[in-house]
Protein backbone atom coordinates (compact mmCIF):
# COMPACT_ATOMS: atom_id res chain seq x y z
CA UNK A 1 0.00 0.00 0.00
CA UNK A 2 1.28 3.45 -0.93
CA UNK A 3 2.32 5.57 2.07
CA UNK A 4 2.89 9.29 2.48
CA UNK A 5 6.64 8.62 2.61
CA UNK A 6 6.77 6.38 -0.45
CA UNK A 7 9.09 7.41 -3.27
CA UNK A 8 7.35 8.08 -6.58
CA UNK A 9 9.09 7.17 -9.81
CA UNK A 10 9.44 9.86 -12.48
CA UNK A 11 6.70 9.87 -15.09
CA UNK A 12 9.34 10.22 -17.80
CA UNK A 13 13.09 10.11 -18.15
CA UNK A 14 13.45 11.71 -21.57
CA UNK A 15 12.89 15.32 -22.55
CA UNK A 16 13.17 16.80 -26.01
CA UNK A 17 15.05 19.89 -27.07
CA UNK A 18 13.45 20.16 -30.47
CA UNK A 19 14.20 16.81 -32.15
CA UNK A 20 17.09 16.06 -29.76
CA UNK A 21 16.29 13.68 -26.86
CA UNK A 22 17.78 14.62 -23.49
CA UNK A 23 17.96 11.48 -21.37
CA UNK A 24 18.05 11.63 -17.58
CA UNK A 25 20.16 8.46 -17.43
CA UNK A 26 22.87 10.08 -19.54
CA UNK A 27 22.73 13.31 -17.51
CA UNK A 28 23.26 11.36 -14.28
CA UNK A 29 26.27 9.54 -15.76
CA UNK A 30 27.77 12.78 -17.09
CA UNK A 31 27.24 14.60 -13.78
CA UNK A 32 28.94 11.74 -11.95
CA UNK A 33 31.91 11.76 -14.31
CA UNK A 34 32.39 15.52 -13.95
CA UNK A 35 32.29 15.32 -10.15
CA UNK A 36 34.72 12.39 -10.13
CA UNK A 37 37.15 14.38 -12.29
CA UNK A 38 36.88 17.42 -10.01
CA UNK A 39 37.42 15.40 -6.83
CA UNK A 40 40.21 13.38 -8.41
CA UNK A 41 41.96 16.54 -9.66
CA UNK A 42 42.01 18.08 -6.18
CA UNK A 43 43.28 14.90 -4.59
CA UNK A 44 45.90 14.35 -7.28
CA UNK A 45 47.31 17.86 -6.87
CA UNK A 46 47.47 17.28 -3.10
CA UNK A 47 49.46 14.09 -3.77
CA UNK A 48 52.01 16.01 -5.86
CA UNK A 49 50.44 15.78 -9.30
CA UNK A 50 49.93 18.65 -11.71
CA UNK A 51 46.79 20.62 -12.38
CA UNK A 52 44.90 19.44 -15.45
CA UNK A 53 46.38 15.95 -15.54
CA UNK A 54 43.25 14.18 -14.29
CA UNK A 55 41.12 16.01 -16.86
CA UNK A 56 43.55 14.94 -19.58
CA UNK A 57 43.56 11.34 -18.39
CA UNK A 58 39.75 11.34 -18.45
CA UNK A 59 40.02 11.44 -22.24
CA UNK A 60 41.35 7.89 -21.95
CA UNK A 61 39.37 6.69 -18.94
CA UNK A 62 35.84 7.75 -19.87
CA UNK A 63 35.48 6.08 -23.29
CA UNK A 64 37.30 2.97 -22.06
CA UNK A 65 35.00 2.86 -19.03
CA UNK A 66 31.81 3.25 -21.07
CA UNK A 67 32.85 0.49 -23.44
CA UNK A 68 33.87 -1.77 -20.56
CA UNK A 69 30.64 -1.15 -18.68
CA UNK A 70 28.53 -1.95 -21.71
CA UNK A 71 30.55 -5.06 -22.58
CA UNK A 72 30.15 -6.41 -19.05
CA UNK A 73 26.40 -5.83 -19.16
CA UNK A 74 25.97 -7.41 -22.59
CA UNK A 75 28.15 -10.44 -21.73
CA UNK A 76 26.29 -11.17 -18.48
CA UNK A 77 22.84 -10.56 -20.01
CA UNK A 78 23.47 -11.48 -23.64
CA UNK A 79 20.02 -13.02 -24.13
CA UNK A 80 18.51 -9.53 -23.91
CA UNK A 81 20.18 -8.73 -27.23
CA UNK A 82 21.11 -11.99 -28.94
CA UNK A 83 18.33 -14.31 -27.78
CA UNK A 84 15.42 -15.42 -29.89
CA UNK A 85 13.39 -12.50 -31.18
CA UNK A 86 15.86 -9.88 -29.88
CA UNK A 87 17.60 -7.12 -31.81
CA UNK A 88 21.42 -7.35 -31.54
CA UNK A 89 21.86 -3.72 -32.55
CA UNK A 90 20.24 -2.69 -29.26
CA UNK A 91 23.41 -3.85 -27.52
CA UNK A 92 24.80 -0.49 -28.67
CA UNK A 93 21.97 1.56 -27.13
CA UNK A 94 23.83 2.68 -24.01
CA UNK A 95 21.33 5.48 -23.44
CA UNK A 96 18.63 2.93 -22.60
CA UNK A 97 20.59 1.86 -19.51
CA UNK A 98 22.79 -1.11 -18.84
CA UNK A 99 26.35 -0.44 -17.68
CA UNK A 100 28.14 -3.08 -15.61
CA UNK A 101 30.21 -1.30 -12.98
CA UNK A 102 33.04 -3.85 -12.91
CA UNK A 103 33.53 -3.69 -16.66
CA UNK A 104 33.53 0.10 -16.46
CA UNK A 105 36.12 0.10 -13.66
CA UNK A 106 38.34 -2.50 -15.31
CA UNK A 107 38.56 -0.86 -18.73
CA UNK A 108 38.44 2.63 -17.23
CA UNK A 109 41.50 1.73 -15.14
CA UNK A 110 43.16 0.39 -18.28
CA UNK A 111 42.54 3.73 -19.98
CA UNK A 112 44.01 5.56 -16.99
CA UNK A 113 47.06 3.26 -17.05
CA UNK A 114 47.67 3.95 -20.75
CA UNK A 115 47.40 7.71 -20.26
CA UNK A 116 49.51 7.64 -17.08
CA UNK A 117 52.24 5.59 -18.74
CA UNK A 118 52.48 8.07 -21.58
CA UNK A 119 52.89 10.90 -19.07
CA UNK A 120 55.34 9.21 -16.74
CA UNK A 121 52.87 8.95 -13.84
CA UNK A 122 52.94 6.13 -11.30
CA UNK A 123 49.66 4.27 -11.53
CA UNK A 124 49.03 3.31 -7.87
CA UNK A 125 49.20 6.81 -6.33
CA UNK A 126 47.09 8.06 -9.23
CA UNK A 127 44.42 5.41 -8.68
CA UNK A 128 44.49 6.14 -4.95
CA UNK A 129 43.74 9.77 -5.74
CA UNK A 130 40.90 8.90 -8.13
CA UNK A 131 39.11 6.10 -6.24
CA UNK A 132 37.01 8.18 -3.79
CA UNK A 133 35.58 10.31 -6.60
CA UNK A 134 34.45 7.16 -8.39
CA UNK A 135 32.17 6.40 -5.45
CA UNK A 136 30.49 9.78 -5.91
CA UNK A 137 30.10 9.11 -9.63
CA UNK A 138 28.48 5.77 -8.88
CA UNK A 139 26.14 7.39 -6.35
CA UNK A 140 24.92 9.90 -8.94
CA UNK A 141 24.73 7.30 -11.68
CA UNK A 142 22.22 5.26 -9.65
CA UNK A 143 19.68 8.05 -10.03
CA UNK A 144 19.63 7.18 -13.71
CA UNK A 145 18.15 3.82 -12.66
CA UNK A 146 15.44 5.71 -10.78
CA UNK A 147 14.51 7.67 -13.90
CA UNK A 148 14.47 4.44 -15.95
CA UNK A 149 12.46 2.56 -13.28
CA UNK A 150 14.93 -0.32 -13.33
CA UNK A 151 16.98 -2.44 -10.93
CA UNK A 152 14.50 -2.02 -8.07
CA UNK A 153 14.27 -4.43 -5.16
CA UNK A 154 11.75 -6.84 -3.67
CA UNK A 155 8.31 -5.75 -2.46
CA UNK A 156 8.44 -4.02 0.91
CA UNK A 157 6.09 -2.67 3.58
CA UNK A 158 8.61 -0.04 4.64
CA UNK A 159 7.21 3.51 4.42
CA UNK A 160 9.95 4.63 2.01
CA UNK A 161 9.08 1.98 -0.57
CA UNK A 162 9.46 2.84 -4.25
CA UNK A 163 6.45 3.21 -6.51
CA UNK A 164 6.87 1.54 -9.91
CA UNK A 165 4.48 2.15 -12.79
CA UNK A 166 2.09 -0.86 -12.86
CA UNK A 167 2.15 -0.76 -16.65
CA UNK A 168 5.93 -1.01 -16.88
CA UNK A 169 6.92 -3.67 -19.41
CA UNK A 170 10.07 -5.10 -17.83
CA UNK A 171 9.00 -8.70 -17.31
CA UNK A 172 8.81 -8.27 -13.51
CA UNK A 173 6.37 -5.52 -12.52
CA UNK A 174 3.29 -7.30 -13.86
CA UNK A 175 3.76 -10.10 -11.30
CA UNK A 176 2.72 -7.79 -8.42
CA UNK A 177 -0.38 -5.83 -7.49
CA UNK A 178 -0.58 -2.22 -8.72
CA UNK A 179 -0.21 -0.70 -5.22
CA UNK A 180 2.84 -2.76 -4.18
CA UNK A 181 5.96 -0.82 -3.14
CA UNK A 182 9.51 -2.00 -3.76
CA UNK A 183 12.88 -1.53 -2.07
CA UNK A 184 14.51 1.59 -3.59
CA UNK A 185 17.83 -0.14 -4.20
CA UNK A 186 19.05 2.80 -6.28
CA UNK A 187 18.74 4.98 -3.16
CA UNK A 188 20.35 2.40 -0.88
CA UNK A 189 23.39 2.20 -3.12
CA UNK A 190 23.57 5.97 -3.54
CA UNK A 191 23.61 6.53 0.23
CA UNK A 192 26.02 3.63 0.80
CA UNK A 193 28.45 5.02 -1.78
CA UNK A 194 28.34 8.51 -0.29
CA UNK A 195 28.96 7.11 3.20
CA UNK A 196 31.82 4.99 1.85
CA UNK A 197 33.25 8.09 0.17
CA UNK A 198 33.24 10.02 3.46
CA UNK A 199 34.83 7.08 5.32
CA UNK A 200 37.47 6.58 2.66
CA UNK A 201 38.44 10.28 2.72
CA UNK A 202 38.72 10.16 6.52
CA UNK A 203 40.82 6.99 6.53
CA UNK A 204 43.13 8.39 3.87
CA UNK A 205 43.69 11.61 5.80
CA UNK A 206 44.06 9.84 9.14
CA UNK A 207 46.47 7.11 8.05
CA UNK A 208 48.05 8.59 4.88
CA UNK A 209 47.29 5.54 2.79
CA UNK A 210 49.40 4.76 -0.23
CA UNK A 211 50.62 2.09 -2.65
CA UNK A 212 47.11 1.16 -3.82
CA UNK A 213 45.52 0.81 -0.39
CA UNK A 214 42.90 3.50 -1.07
CA UNK A 215 41.84 1.54 -4.16
CA UNK A 216 41.72 -1.68 -2.14
CA UNK A 217 39.54 -0.04 0.51
CA UNK A 218 37.33 1.39 -2.21
CA UNK A 219 36.72 -2.11 -3.57
CA UNK A 220 36.12 -3.53 -0.10
CA UNK A 221 33.67 -0.78 0.91
CA UNK A 222 31.77 -0.84 -2.35
CA UNK A 223 31.45 -4.62 -2.57
CA UNK A 224 30.36 -4.87 1.09
CA UNK A 225 27.36 -2.72 0.20
CA UNK A 226 26.78 -4.04 -3.28
CA UNK A 227 26.54 -7.60 -1.99
CA UNK A 228 23.52 -7.05 0.26
CA UNK A 229 21.89 -4.53 -2.08
CA UNK A 230 22.22 -6.91 -5.02
CA UNK A 231 20.59 -9.61 -2.89
CA UNK A 232 17.47 -7.42 -2.62
CA UNK A 233 17.06 -6.92 -6.35
CA UNK A 234 14.50 -8.88 -8.36
CA UNK A 235 15.27 -7.76 -11.91
CA UNK A 236 15.64 -10.53 -14.43
CA UNK A 237 19.29 -11.36 -15.05
CA UNK A 238 20.66 -14.22 -17.05
CA UNK A 239 23.00 -15.40 -14.28
CA UNK A 240 20.35 -15.14 -11.56
CA UNK A 241 21.27 -18.16 -9.47
CA UNK A 242 24.83 -19.43 -9.29
CA UNK A 243 25.14 -21.81 -6.35
CA UNK A 244 22.23 -20.04 -4.68
CA UNK A 245 23.41 -16.46 -5.23
CA UNK A 246 23.19 -13.92 -8.02
CA UNK A 247 26.30 -13.61 -10.16
CA UNK A 248 27.02 -10.06 -8.95
CA UNK A 249 26.85 -11.19 -5.33
CA UNK A 250 29.56 -13.75 -6.04
CA UNK A 251 31.54 -11.09 -7.89
CA UNK A 252 31.32 -8.85 -4.84
CA UNK A 253 32.49 -11.62 -2.50
CA UNK A 254 35.46 -12.55 -4.68
CA UNK A 255 36.55 -8.95 -5.22
CA UNK A 256 36.22 -8.15 -1.51
CA UNK A 257 38.50 -11.06 -0.59
CA UNK A 258 41.00 -10.14 -3.33
CA UNK A 259 41.08 -6.48 -2.26
CA UNK A 260 41.52 -7.42 1.40
CA UNK A 261 44.41 -9.68 0.46
CA UNK A 262 46.06 -6.93 -1.57
CA UNK A 263 45.58 -4.43 1.27
CA UNK A 264 47.30 -6.76 3.76
CA UNK A 265 50.14 -7.48 1.31
CA UNK A 266 50.64 -3.78 0.59
CA UNK A 267 50.76 -2.93 4.31
CA UNK A 268 53.55 -5.44 4.85
CA UNK A 269 55.48 -4.74 1.67
CA UNK A 270 55.07 -0.96 1.30
CA UNK A 271 54.21 0.79 4.59
CA UNK A 272 53.58 4.51 4.38
CA UNK A 273 52.78 6.60 1.33
CA UNK A 274 54.72 7.27 -1.85
CA UNK A 275 56.79 10.45 -1.78
CA UNK A 276 57.25 10.43 -5.57
CA UNK A 277 54.29 10.07 -7.92
CA UNK A 278 56.11 10.15 -11.26
CA UNK A 279 58.47 7.84 -13.08
CA UNK A 280 59.93 10.75 -15.03
CA UNK A 281 59.62 14.51 -15.42
CA UNK A 282 57.72 15.34 -18.59
CA UNK A 283 59.25 18.82 -18.60
CA UNK A 284 62.56 17.21 -19.50
CA UNK A 285 63.04 15.19 -22.70
CA UNK A 286 63.65 11.50 -22.25
CA UNK A 287 67.29 10.54 -22.89
CA UNK A 288 67.93 8.89 -26.22
CA UNK A 289 70.13 5.83 -25.62
CA UNK A 290 71.32 6.02 -29.25
CA UNK A 291 72.35 9.67 -29.11
CA UNK A 292 76.01 10.71 -28.75
CA UNK A 293 76.92 12.46 -25.48
CA UNK A 294 77.02 16.23 -25.67
CA UNK A 295 80.45 17.81 -25.90
CA UNK A 296 82.10 18.14 -22.51
CA UNK A 297 79.78 15.65 -20.80
CA UNK A 298 80.94 12.45 -19.13
CA UNK A 299 80.22 9.29 -21.12
CA UNK A 300 77.33 7.25 -19.80
CA UNK A 301 78.16 4.10 -17.87
CA UNK A 302 78.40 1.21 -20.24
CA UNK A 303 78.99 3.35 -23.33
CA UNK A 304 82.31 3.41 -25.15
CA UNK A 305 84.55 6.41 -24.40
Amino acid sequence: MVSVLSIPSPSEGIWYLGPVPIRAYALCIIAGILLAIWIGERRWIARGGRAGEVSDLAIWAVPFGLVGGRLYHVMTDWELYFGEGQSPVEALYVWNGGLGIWGAIALGALGVWIGARRRGIKILPLLDALAPGVLVAQALGRWGNWFNQELYGRPTDLPWGLEIDPGLDDGVRHEFAPDVLFHPTFLYECLWNLAAFALLIWLDRRYRLGHGRVVALYVMLYTAGRGWIEYLRIDNVQLDNVLGLRFNVWTSIILFVAAAGFFAWSMRRHPGRESVVRTRDDDQPEPDPEADPEPGSEPRQGSSA
